[in-house]
Parts: C-alpha cells; sequence; structure tokens
C-alpha cells in the first residue's frame, strides 16, 4: 500500500505543463535577422548534436520538478497489520475411532462414520478465530493425536492421519476419552475450556466411568458437548452374500447426563447434514467476541524520488551555464 502524506503538493504539478508551454512560446517569439546575399548554402549545414539537444534542458527541469513535487508530498509504504487483544476459546474435539465407525449409515452407504466426522470436524475448524484446538481419538483406549495448537494446518494434517482402531486396542472407553481430553485443558488459563466429544456407542472398556469422568471435568471447570453419531434403529452394513444386519446402540442416556453435569449439551446425528448443524450450532455457542487493534507500519519513500530531482536539477542548471549557454 502506498500513499503521500501531504498530497496537497500534487496540485504544483499544474506548473509542469505551464513552464512547457512558456518555453515553445518563447521559442517561436524569438527573431533574428542576418543579411546574406545568398541563404542556399546555410540551408545546406547540417545542425550540430549541441543544436539537436538544445530542447533536452527544459525536459531535465520538468522531469526534476515532478521528482521533487512528488517528493515533497512524502510518498510512504505501509505495511497493515492486526493484533489481536482478545484470548480465545481452547478446545479439545474428542474421536471415537472404534470399529463401528465403519459403517455408513450417515451418507447413504457412501463414506464410513468416521471419513463424515473427519470432513465436519474439518469444516469446524477452518471457522475458528484466535481458538486454540486440540484433537484426542478413542477406542478401548485413548491418546492424544495433536496438543493444543492455534496452528490449524498442523491440526488438519493430524487429523487427516485419523484411522480406525485395530483389534487390539479396538472398544468404546467414552469415560477413558473423557479423563484424557480433561487432562489436555486442566492447566489452560483460557477463558473458556470446552470439550466436544463425538461417539457411536456405549461405554464398555476404560477403569473410568463416563459419569465419574464429567464430575472430574465440572470440578475444574469444563464444559462438554456430547454427541451421538449414527442412524436409528437398524442398519445394514456390508455388500452382497457379507451383507448384516446391526441395530445402532447408543447410550443417549449416559452422553446427556455427562453434558448435563458440566453445563454442555447433547446432540444427536443420524446423518452427515445434521451432523454439520451440530458443530455449526456448537461454534455459535462457543463463540469468542474478537477484540483487535488494526494499525500500519509505514515506510518513507520520499527519498527516492528526492535526490534523482536535485542531481537532474543540478546537471540542467551545470549544462545551461556550460555547454548550451546561451550568448545574449
Amino acid at each position: 500500500m502506498i500513499e503521500f502524506k501531504d498530497p496537497e503538493w500534487l496540485f504544483a504539478l499544474v506548473l509542469v505543463p505551464f513552464l512547457i508551454y512558456r518555453y515553445v512560446r518563447r521559442q517561436r517569439q524569438k527573431q533574428g535577422s542576418i543579411r546574406f546575399p545568398d541563404l542556399g548554402l546555410i540551408g545546406r549545414i547540417p545542425p550540430s548534436v549541441v543544436l539537436r539537444l538544445r530542447h533536452g534542458l527544459i525536459a531535465l527541469r520538468c522531469l526534476a520538478l515532478v521528482l521533487l513535487i512528488i517528493a515533497l508530498a512524502r510518498p510512504r509504504s505501509g505495511r497493515e497489520g492486526r493484533e489481536i487483544l482478545t484470548r480465545g476459546i481452547d478446545i479439545v474435539l474428542a474421536l471415537d475411532v472404534s470399529g463401528s465407525m465403519a459403517y455408513k449409515d450417515l451418507d447413504r452407504q457412501r463414506k464410513t462414520r468416521l471419513q463424515v466426522s473427519k470432513e465436519v470436524v474439518s469444516q469446524f475448524v477452518r471457522g475458528r478465530v484466535n481458538d486454540r484446538l486440540g484433537l484426542v481419538v478413542f477406542a478401548g483406549e485413548s491418546y492424544t493425536q495433536c496438543p493444543l495448537t492455534l496452528d490449524y494446518g498442523i491440526f488438519l494434517s493430524f487429523l487427516k492421519e485419523v484411522r480406525l482402531a485395530d483389534d487390539s486396542w479396538d472398544g468404546t472407553a467414552i469415560g477413558t476419552g473423557i479423563v484424557t481430553a480433561v487432562n489436555r485443558l486442566r492447566r489452560s488459563e483460557a477463558s473458556s475450556r470446552v470439550v466436544i466429544l463425538l461417539t457411536d456407542g456405549v461405554n464398555n472398556r476404560g477403569e473410568v466411568d463416563p459419569v465419574t469422568a464429567a464430575r472430574a471435568a465440572q470440578a475444574v471447570g469444563i464444559r462438554i458437548y456430547t454427541i451421538g453419531a449414527g442412524s436409528s434403529g437398524v442398519i445394514v452394513t456390508g455388500q452382497g452374500l457379507l451383507q448384516q444386519r446391526v441395530r445402532v446402540e447408543i447410550d443417549e442416556e449416559t452422553l446427556k447426563e455427562v453434558a448435563e453435569i458440566t453445563g454442555g449439551r447433547y446432540f444427536r446425528a443420524t446423518s452427515e447434514k445434521k451432523l454439520e448443524e451440530i458443530y455449526r450450532a456448537i461454534g455459535e455457542m462457543e463463540k469468542t467476541e474478537i477484540k483487535t487493534r488494526d494499525y500500519v507500519d509505514y515506510s518513507e519513500l520520499f527519498t527516492l524520488f528526492l535526490w534523482p530531482g536535485l542531481v537532474l536539477l543540478g546537471v540542467e542548471l551545470m549544462l545551461a551555464n556550460t555547454r548550451f549557454r546561451r550568448i545574449p
């Protein structure tokens, strides 16, 4: 961004066409007479280089004047910046990666529950500003996939690497997942600390039950939003002869209790569209009012015009009083 500190000086540029007009008029008004019996010989004399370049003085003067006027107007370049004065929210997203997240009932048998969840979480992340985000995954066990960070690109790269749990640690340890998420937020100094937990099953693994984990979260002031992901009733999985009917089992009562204990809410997602609406609603409820201070860091540019203008003016004066000097 380039602007002028004193733009009123630019009005002085109207002097340039006036200077050119005055020079042309004076050249036309010049008259002289020399008596010769025959002017034919003079007409055949070619003009010298000095004669051809005599109008260069006015060009140097005009160019010098333009540069000096621009320098007086104080051109400067500015780099805009923004200082964020408000601290955001710390949010840990706890994601179920148990084997049942391979079912394809949220997107008409096209994408698994885990694929749909990862895409919706990605959209949620891109809508955050100035919030630290962390990622916890859980099945029969839980671990931190991504610690709290403001680098959303790093977060999304960790999210992309999330895979379904293999048989060695499959299961649904909701309580353990909550404990891991709470531990990530326990020492946070953010004004609001939130866990968004998504699961599609019933707690069947781990040493801590979800309600006990929720009370621990309440004790340190952490709010938990719970999401039950999966369509209602019985779903068909597999293809061809490998198809089987599976009943969707989500412990909604426990998930509701966990949310109520901590001051959060429970949501049920039976489709991809519904899941998008849920994360959007949570995003609206957990929104930070961002206070910013805009500033511009300027760099002065007038010297880029001042020194060339002075040099051209000096050259013009020197030539006018030496090589192109007029004899009265």
